[in-house]
C-alpha cells in the first residue's frame, strides 16, 4: 500500500488540473505538463486537492502505479507552479560558458568550442562559473543537467570539469615522487 499515495496533493492557486481518460493536464504560471492516466488508478479533484487511489487494491501493480501516479502528479504541480532548478559548476583554467538564445556555448579545454542546444522549456543562465538550468518538468531539467555534465566530467586529480553544485569530488593523490635510491 502506498503511504504517500494516501495523502491528498494540494493544488495551489493559479494551477488548473484537467483529467481525461488518457491523460492528466496541469496548467500553471510556469507552463503546461501532461502525464499519462493509468487505468488502474483513479484520479479526482475535490476541494482544491488532488486525490489518487487505486480502483482495485488487490491488483498486481496497483500499489506501484498508485505511488508512481501520485509522485508524477506532485512533481507536475510543483513544476507548473514553482518550477525546478539545477545548478552546475565549471572548474578549470580557461573553462567558461555563455548562454545564448536556446543554447549554451562552452569552452572546456577541447580544441573546439562546445555548443549545447537546450530542450524546449529549459532556460539557462550563466553567472561566473555557475550554470543554472530551470524549467517546469523535473525529469527534463535533470536529464539536461546530466547531459551537460557528461560533456566534461570532473576528474579526481585536479577537479577540472563540470559538476553539480552540491556534488563532492573525491580527490586522489597524484604520483608520489620516488624516495631516494
Amino acid at each position: 500500500m502506498s503511504r504517500l499515495g494516501k495523502l491528498p496533493i494540494k493544488i495551489p492557486a493559479g494551477v488548473q488540473v484537467t483529467i481525461n481518460d488518457k491523460d492528466i493536464t496541469f496548467k500553471g504560471p510556469k507552463g503546461e505538463l501532461k502525464i499519462a492516466n493509468n487505468p488502474i488508478v483513479e484520479v479526482k479533484v475535490e476541494n482544491s486537492e488532488l486525490i489518487i487511489a487505486p480502483y482495485d487494491r488487490a491488483a498486481k501493480n496497483a500499489s506501484a502505479m498508485w505511488g508512481l501516479v501520485w509522485s508524477l502528479a506532485r512533481n507536475s504541480i510543483m513544476g507548473v507552479s514553482e518550477g525546478f532548478i539545477k545548478k552546475l559548476e565549471i572548474n578549470g583554467v580557461g573553462y567558461r560558458a555563455a548562454a545564448a538564445s536556446g543554447q549554451l556555448n562552452m569552452s572546456l579545454g577541447f580544441s573546439h568550442p562546445v555548443e549545447f542546444k537546450l530542450p524546449v522549456g529549459i532556460t539557462a543562465t550563466v553567472e561566473g562559473n555557475t550554470i543554472t538550468l530551470s524549467g517546469a518538468d523535473k525529469a527534463v531539467v535533470g536529464e539536461t543537467a546530466a547531459q551537460i555534465r557528461k560533456i566534461r566530467k570532473p576528474e579526481p586529480y585536479k577537479g577540472k570539469g563540470i559538476k553539480y553544485s552540491d556534488e563532492v569530488i573525491r580527490r586522489k593523490a597524484g604520483k608520489a615522487a620516488s624516495k631516494g635510491k
